[in-house]
């Protein structure tokens, strides 16, 4: 897939992250006073920071300067699904797993390192954790009462309305079931939970049939990303507030706090810098 131009010039990429991602600035003791302090909260001097390409779910309206990066998903033998990790090796600043499944696209842990989220201990390289998403807390009442558990491709036939037929008052009727949850955040405080949301459809389905990325990085139908706005670290979602027909994206996914719009049926490759990892107390 030919790399997809970012909205703004890559030379204009350090003014505007910092102008965007206000959550990361702000763990770098940054602010807009003085350039000094733009190239503190932006120049790639920590571990794994830098420009990196990525592949995203696309950006299609609002503030955003960019997609919310693609989770590959993967099944485990007894059906629960989780986000593949990319392989570490001890010492690199990030880990990488070369040619993703024979896709040709070189899968990274940089991918997730804006917002803050470069803070979390789940997004370090080596952490320990099992990679399975869990049902959070609060979601689509569909799973209203299954937080904390792994999410099973079963579920989305099961659990309230087949996966084929769930809908909502509004918008294009069948397109996709979302659920919401969590990932790397297992036995970690709330303020380190990484958000993510996933789609199982049928368009998803057939996006795979015409795609290497997409064929490699999602399973029976399901796409996922991590759900962190990358205008102002919000927490959007897809088909979860009649109001987004007001803006387009009744069948997207809507961040309320300034009108994002992006597209999970729009898979895109991107730049973007990455903001370094600070290093480990001990």
């Amino acid at each position: 897939m030919p790399l997809d131009e970012d909205k703004y010039p890559v030379e204009s990429d350090r003014r505007r992250f910092v102008k965007g991602v206000v959550g990361g600035a702000a763990l770098a003791g940054v602010t807009t006073a003085s350039a000094a302090a733009v190239n503190t909260a932006t120049a790639p001097t920590g571990a794994g920071g830098g420009t990196t390409t990525f592949y995203a779910v696309e950006n299609t309206d609002g503030p955003a300067p960019r997609g919310m990066p693609q989770i590959p998903v993967e099944i485990d033998s007894e059906g629960y699904l989780k986000g593949a990790w990319p392989e570490y090796e001890d010492g690199a600043d990030a880990a990488v797993t070369e040619d993703y499944k024979g896709s040709g696209v070189d899968y990274s842990s940089a991918w997730f390192q804006y917002c803050g989220v470069q803070t979390y201990s789940g997004v370090y390289p080596e952490a320990d954790q099992d990679n399975y998403f869990r049902y959070s807390d609060s979601g689509y009442d569909w799973h209203s009462d299954k937080g904390g558990d792994k999410i099973h491709i079963d579920d989305f036939q099961e659990l309230g309305d087949p996966w084929r037929e769930w809908n909502t008052s509004f918008g294009t009727r069948a397109n996709g079931k979302p659920a919401s949850g969590t990932w790397r955040s297992q036995d970690l405080e709330p303020a380190e939970t990484m958000p993510i949301q996933l789609i199982r459809s049928q368009n998803v389905l057939d996006l795979a049939k015409e795609d290497e990325w997409i064929d490699a990085s999602t399973a029976e139908g399901c796409v996922a990303w991590l759900n962190k706005c990358t205008h102002f670290c919000c927490v959007p979602g897809f088909k979860s507030i009649a109001g987004s027909a007001n803006f387009g994206a009744a069948d997207k996914i809507y961040c309320q706090c300034h009108q994002s719009v992006y597209d999970p049926f729009s898979i895109v490759q991107k730049s973007f810098v990455a903001l370094p990892r600070p290093e480990k107390e001990g």
